[in-house]
């Protein structure tokens, strides 16, 4: 049965309604979306930058619906209670908030079952919420569109795994491409027979299925879903990896055997205790570990990477103009940020031009953080100053922003470090700085001592009090300070001029302008 066409459709999908009525806009207005999943049913609010969106309210319960369905045919009697408690809950939640109706989409455990058509009915009665129950190839698809959110320029293969399917998709140029889906999610393994070595054999006939039908030669393998997170979580752990944001999570094929084969050696309460899992969690990490494993054999991909945006993040996605969704997630989320929080917004991009001599010759990468920190090197103002510099990079490295792997979110958060302070020396956050090369650590450097003394070198409009002449050949840092604006080149500018200077190696020069 198609079960897409159980719910109502209209040209708007779930939420009945467009979410980017103007393809210019900068900000999402508030936007409640619930996955109810095999596993778990997850409520999540989107906020703020339209490309980028915050989450404003996030609350998972594990309810496990789609525990023993391989066997019973029907959802979880414990699970469906739970996740019938959950909707409710998240009902009045979305009425308190003020964004009701809430958008509501059900996968394998509800379309598959014998009395998902029963649930949703129930569902529907108890609290008004209507169930978009999508199946296999959309679920592909919704989540290879999450990954386009946070990675505009990904190529490779999309894995999503819930408690009772896996869904594959192949995306690039912005597009989502084949989709396939299987029962490979570990509720179903749980009933294969023949132990390890039976299971094994299933997983591999399984993965060599998906790739006749979907093809190989994919270079990365970008995964979606709460069992892989855990397991990236523990190879974290495994490794004594110092920045535990999963999002952008890399590990290459050597890391995931060597994972794989350490959660094998260890107990279940041992890993909940090592990764921070919950207990519903945790008991799926063994089986999932099985299926990345083969997954890697099958495919041999050079890396893999974790997603934490996916069928939620799809859905925005599906809404979004071209023009909106052809800006940098990174630099939107920034500029939205500049515009709640920092006392001056819209400086950002002048103080870019102002320093954009000095980095001339960066890579269009590169160029793309330094934008990003020019944008964010005022929004922790309100911290105390003690701790502004320490805020800063918390900040960076810690924050909801896409299209930032975890060597950028060091990078811009050590910029923003030296935009309110001189030394990095003897700061908590040094194991951190590991993950970049020390040239990268000295660029950070340098961009934020020129933010350091751009920021407060002229107030409103930097270009026009001077500008600054950079000659890497010669070593020697100039600026032209405009006529009438010598008064502002005063002596704590000085001292800024010649901290920047020393970070780049060079000599200074400071000549007035010509009338």
């Amino acid at each position: 049965m198609d079960t897409m066409t159980e719910a109502p459709l209209d040209d708007w999908g779930p939420f009945g309604r467009p979410l980017f009525e103007d393809p210019s806009a900068r900000a999402l207005s508030r936007v409640g979306v619930v996955d109810v999943g095999s596993n778990s049913v997850r409520m999540v609010v989107f906020d703020g930058a339209a490309r980028s969106p915050a989450y404003f309210y996030n609350e998972k319960v594990m309810c496990g619906l789609g525990a023993g369905l391989a066997v019973s045919g029907r959802l979880n009697p414990r699970g469906r209670e739970r996740a019938l408690r959950a909707l409710k809950r998240f009902a009045l939640l979305a009425e308190g908030m003020g964004i009701a109706p809430l958008t509501v989409v059900a996968t394998a455990a509800v379309r598959e079952a014998e009395d998902g058509a029963d649930f949703r009915e129930e569902v529907l009665r108890e609290t008004g919420l209507s169930l978009w129950v999508i199946d296999g190839p959309e679920e592909a698809r919704l989540s290879a569109q999450g990954v386009l959110l946070g990675w505009p320029e990904a190529e490779g293969l999309v894995c999503d795994i819930g408690g009772s399917s896996m869904e594959l998709a192949v995306i690039g140029k912005g597009k989502v491409g084949r989709r396939v889906t299987s029962k490979l999610g570990p509720f179903r393994l749980q009933q294969v027979g023949g132990g390890q070595k039976g299971l094994r054999k299933h997983i591999a006939s399984v993965l060599s299925g998906l790739k006749d039908e979907i093809g190989a030669n994919h270079q990365r393998i970008y995964l979606v879903g709460g069992s892989w997170r855990a397991i990236a979580r523990l190879d974290m752990v495994r490794r004594g990896y110092p920045l535990t944001v999963l999002h952008e999570y890399r590990m290459s094929p050597k890391a995931v055997r060597s994972t794989v084969e350490w959660i094998g050696e260890r107990s279940i309460a041992d890993l909940r205790a090592a990764g921070g899992l919950s207990a519903e969690r945790v008991e799926l990490v063994p089986l999932a570990s099985e299926v990345l494993l083969q997954l890697v054999r099958t495919f041999k991909p050079e890396e893999i990477d974790i997603s934490s945006y996916g069928i939620r993040e799809g859905l925005l996605y599906e809404q979004m103009p071209d023009k909106l969704r052809s800006r940098d997630p990174l630099i939107e989320a920034c500029r939205f940020a500049e515009a709640q929080s920092a006392r001056l917004p819209g400086f950002g991009k002048k103080l870019y031009e102002f320093l954009h001599p000095l980095f001339k010759s960066a890579p269009k990468e590169r160029k793309r953080l330094i934008k990003a920190a020019c944008l964010l090197h005022d929004t922790a103002w309100r911290a105390h100053p003690d701790y502004r510099a320490e805020a800063c990079f918390d900040n960076a490295t810690r924050a909801n922003l896409g299209g930032l792997d975890h060597a950028g979110r060091v990078f811009l958060g050590l910029a923003l470090l030296h935009r309110y302070k001189n030394s990095r020396a003897g700061s908590r956050l040094e194991p951190l700085f590991k993950l970049l090369p020390e040239s990268d650590i000295q660029d950070a450097e340098v961009l934020g001592k020129a933010m350091r003394f751009g920021a407060m070198f002229a107030i409103e409009q930097p270009q026009e009090a001077g500008a600054l002449r950079f000659y890497p050949k010669k070593k020697v840092l100039e600026l032209v300070l405009a006529p009438r604006s010598a008064a502002l080149f005063g002596e704590v500018a000085q001292a800024r001029f010649t901290a920047l200077a020393q970070a780049l190696g060079v000599e200074t020069q400071v000549r007035q302008a010509r009338r």
